[in-house]
């Protein structure tokens, strides 16, 4: 029985040792999986545009958009720079927004009871026809397009925020209650720490959202930004540079995608692999 249970517990730290090899393995390997996908759809884009003989003025070839991106770096770089800016400000106050919003709600049911579907309202109306509007408030500004960009990203943000600050099951409340913590300590202590995976999954959807609010305030009215370049290019029928700038605006999506990535690992270390 000694032999048959040694070799038992051989067997289980062997397997268990094969485990973490491969779970090393796949966490070093995890920044190619992304990489192997790009060149992936890169070289289906050549395919496509080789079997099916599709002209360069529809949709260049992935070497074409390259060579546009190096030629047009400049000309990339100064409209990059002002939806950045949009992007970024209205990804931070939308944010903001939507967690105090939230923060409010989980305290005051009368209140999220009174204008949380007034906030689902203002949702529903599209943002292209929002951005008119906030032009006309704030007028040709960097202030018109970072309050589109924050339009956007407060109401994910506020519904995740909402259903992660309620997490927190009634045992744990009571349990809080027991031990005469105040209201403060048990949002910090419970309500807040509980939330965070639910905060940077909305923090994720705006990252990318707020380039897309940016964009698009640009179209409506600016001088300068890829929205401008994309629009501007399209008229031109310069299809290599409106390639360059989509891939322009994906990078800084993907780049703030990215952050918030990098942020979450740092902050929620609790969460599993």
């Amino acid at each position: 029985m000694k032999i048959l249970s040694d070799h038992i517990s051989s067997s289980r730290g062997a397997q268990a040792s094969a485990q973490r090899r491969r779970r090393s393995m796949t966490t070093k390997m995890s920044p190619l999986w992304p990489l192997a996908g790009f060149m992936t759809l890169i070289l289906l884009w050549e395919i496509v545009i080789s079997i099916f003989h599709v002209r360069p003025f529809i949709v260049p070839g992935p070497l074409t958009v390259l060579r546009a991106i190096v030629a047009n770096r400049a000309m990339l770089w100064a409209n990059f720079q002002p939806t950045f800016i949009e992007a970024i400000s209205g990804f931070f106050i939308g944010n903001l927004i939507g967690i105090l919003i939230a923060t409010a709600f989980v305290h005051s049911q009368t209140m999220r009871k009174i204008y949380f579907p007034v906030v689902v309202l203002f949702n529903t109306i599209p943002i292209i026809a929002v951005s008119p509007i906030l032009i006309l408030v704030f007028g040709l500004t960097l202030k018109s397009k970072v309050a589109i960009a924050a339009f956007v990203c407060m109401f994910p943000t506020l519904v995740n925020v909402l259903r992660g600050l309620e997490s927190p099951t009634h045992n744990e409340l009571e349990l809080m209650r027991i031990m005469s913590a105040s209201k403060s300590e048990v949002f910090f202590r419970l309500r807040l720490p509980r939330s965070l995976p639910f905060l940077f999954t909305a923090l994720k959807i705006a990252a990318t959202s707020s380039v897309i609010g940016a964009i698009i305030s640009e179209w409506v009215g600016a001088e300068s930004g890829i929205g401008v370049l994309i629009i501007q290019s399209t008229f031109d029928y310069k299809t290599e540079v409106l390639y360059s700038a989509i891939a322009a605006s994906s990078a800084l999506a993907l780049l703030m995608f990215w952050a918030v990535t990098m942020i979450e690992m740092i902050v929620v270390k609790w969460r599993p692999d």
